[in-house]
């Protein structure tokens, strides 16, 4: 049996490379259209949308994003999250600040809130990108970043041929 897999492209558009994740999640889409055990939506900044679609039951979650992790700008890292804080361990007033205001939820927060929903799904993977411009807004990728995206898909495509089988 195929394994659910969704994958979630995260950022800004106003953000010059914080762009990535829903670029790539727009020209992703097409590429496994046709395979009913795969998702692709766009996230943005927000999240809980996030939230809602993974009360649908996925096995895999595949959050695209830009990230600053040190290489050089368009470097494409796919690595499984470590760990997802719970918001159980959270301290009572913690908790309710966390709680308080869920328009302001980042990708992060929703993957806590999933968690603590019980919906996350047990393999979460981040496929990133080093970008090269993400302070200023800005609209419009560097063309380092944008030339990355074939890599990434790539490398998804690659992965999913084993991990999916």
């Amino acid at each position: 049996m195929q394994k659910k897999i969704l994958i979630a492209g995260v950022g800004n558009e106003l953000k010059q490379d914080d762009a990535f994740g829903i670029e790539f999640a727009k020209i992703f889409r097409p590429k496994v259209a046709h395979l009913d055990n795969i998702m692709v939506m766009e996230v943005g900044i927000g999240g809980i949308h996030l939230v809602q679609e993974l009360h649908a039951g996925y096995d895999i979650l595949v959050l695209v994003d830009a990230v600053a992790w040190g290489e050089e700008a368009g470097h494409i890292y796919f690595r499984e999250m470590e760990k997802v804080s719970d918001i159980e361990e959270m301290p009572v007033f913690e908790k309710r600040v966390f709680l308080a205001d869920m328009h302001y939820t980042n990708p992060i927060r929703a993957l806590m809130l999933a968690k603590a929903l019980k919906v996350l799904p047990e393999e979460v993977y981040i496929l990133g990108c080093e970008a090269a411009e993400h302070d200023d807004f800005a609209i419009g990728m560097t063309t380092v970043v944008t030339e990355a995206i074939p890599k990434a898909i790539d490398k998804l495509l690659s992965w999913m041929s084993i991990k999916t089988s």
